[in-house]
């Protein structure tokens, strides 16, 4: 868990993907396109991708490991989360109190 938590306060958007994850690059492209300059992190291709893998769901309590957003070097959560935030106004605001959006 350690690892996890050095990776995710490395920029201010941090996600734990899969590379082969439909969601993940969904997730990864609705940030794209608001403008964030995301750390995307595929746990696939490190060696200790595993290991972050049951930490990531350790964490999340329940549902796929993947993907995983941490803002301001927070957890978010997963899919459901990211599009609940963003559907209800709460995504923007937050990426910008972390610096991750200019506008």
């Amino acid at each position: 868990m350690d690892r996890v938590m050095k990776l995710a306060s490395e920029r201010a958007v941090v996600i734990f993907t899969l590379s082969s994850c439909c969601m993940c690059h969904t997730v990864s492209r609705l940030l794209c396109d608001l403008g964030v300059n995301a750390l995307v992190h595929e746990l696939d291709q490190d060696p200790r991708g595993k290991e972050m893998e049951r930490a990531l769901l350790k964490m999340l309590g329940k549902g796929p490991s993947v993907p995983v957003v941490f803002i301001g070097g927070k957890l978010v959560g997963g899919t459901n989360r990211v599009m609940s935030m963003h559907l209800s106004g709460e995504l923007v605001p937050m990426l910008r109190n972390a610096g991750a959006l200019w506008l």
